[in-house]
């Protein structure tokens, strides 16, 4: 299998140039990127399955097991909570100014929930794009992966990548068979 791992590895790379290079909304750039190695998918597993328990989630429980056998995963995040200042009303308030408000409001709260919102939704279309183009990328290389809201929920817990607050993770795999289907 070592020539699959290292070719996954190259395809992670490739990946995240993907995230990188997707549009962005007025060409800001707040995107995050972690290629997460084979070491620490262990790490990345146990935070989702920790909050999986507290929070009965069992899909979380089953995704960390699929993490266990990935070969890497890249997780993508967004720093939403600033804006662009267009007070376009699609995070649900009349204005920017609005939100970033309620953020704070909320922050104060110390409030534990999977993302940390209220979030620009332009900044959300944003991560869309870039979670997108990176799975494309996977599929034009033949690499099995799964985009999956509970590894990007793990990933935060462990402050991971950077000051995200909402990020979704992508576990790649090589192998005769695809880990991510018959779950």
């Amino acid at each position: 299998m070592f020539i699959e791992s290292e070719c996954v590895e190259i395809v992670a790379k490739l990946m995240a140039l993907s995230a990188r290079t997707a549009p962005k909304s007025k060409g800001s750039d707040v995107i995050e990127i972690k290629i997460v190695s084979k070491d620490e998918l262990g790490a990345l597993a146990a935070s989702m399955r920790s909050f999986g328990e507290e929070n009965n989630l069992k899909f979380f429980l089953r995704d960390a097991g699929n993490i266990e056998k990935s070969d890497c995963c890249v997780i993508i995040g967004v720093k939403g909570d600033g804006s662009l200042g267009l007070n376009c009303g699609g995070c649900g308030f009349p204005n920017c100014s609005g939100m970033l408000r309620e953020q704070k409001a909320i922050r104060d709260t110390g409030r534990d929930t999977a993302f940390h919102g209220p979030n620009c939704v332009l900044r959300q279309a944003d991560l869309g794009i870039a979670v997108g183009s990176a799975a494309k990328t996977a599929s034009i290389h033949n690499i099995d992966n799964r985009i999956m809201f509970s590894a990007g929920v793990g990933a935060l817990k462990l402050g991971w990548p950077g000051d995200c607050t909402v990020a979704y993770g992508i576990p790649l795999s090589a192998s005769g068979k695809s880990i991510f289907f018959d779950r």
